[in-house]
């Protein structure tokens, strides 16, 4: 059956996903629109494609328990030189989110895995290109600002194509469906965020 790559994540919603997606593309990130603007809780992760059912049925029961809370943007922050990466910062929610990705990635869940770096949620702008665009990424958006209600998370699948897509959302506090009777997955494009 093989394996597919997955990651969890809060999709950052309309217009500021669309926003940043774009300022990613302008500062020369050619993944910008491969990757959907959010904030991980599972960072890329390879299963076993029969795993699927399983792994969706374990994230209905971590969006069941899960409740609505605010998400603020506000302000860049940099993991250079550990890492080439430039983001917006997280600035209410991270308890919330920091929770989420250890539900998701629980030991006794079907997504168990250690994380290469200690989790921090946050929502990339540049990522792996030249020091002066990554300059100009930390510059030009430091006085960015967004905020919404964080309702759920998403499960997305990378293609072949190194496009990620949304399999599914989960909403906080929905019902647990059997896996039989959850929905088919949603294969489709991405939204250009």
């Amino acid at each position: 059956m093989g394996t597919v790559t997955i990651g969890v994540s809060i999709a950052v919603p309309e217009p500021h996903g669309s926003l940043l997606q774009q300022r990613r593309a302008g500062f020369g990130d050619a993944a910008a629109y491969c990757i959907p603007t959010h904030v991980t809780l599972l960072p890329p992760t390879e299963v076993a494609a029969g795993r699927l059912p399983a792994i969706q049925a374990h994230l209905v029961r971590v969006a069941y328990s899960g409740r609505p809370f605010p998400m603020r943007l506000c302000g860049t922050g940099t993991f250079r030189p550990v890492s080439p990466v430039v983001f917006v910062q997280v600035v209410e929610g991270a308890e919330a989110c920091d929770r989420l990705q250890k539900q998701v990635r629980d030991a006794s869940g079907p997504v168990a895995r250690e994380l290469q770096f200690p989790y921090h949620p946050h929502v990339t702008v540049a990522h792996g290109i030249d020091e002066a665009a990554m300059d100009r990424a930390y510059e030009e958006l430091s006085g960015y600002e967004a905020r919404w209600p964080c309702t759920g998370f998403s499960l997305y699948e990378q293609g072949a194509d190194a496009v990620w897509r949304k399999l599914r959302e989960f909403t906080f506090g929905s019902p647990v469906v059997p896996p039989q009777a959850a929905a088919p997955a949603e294969r489709g494009s991405l939204p250009t965020h």
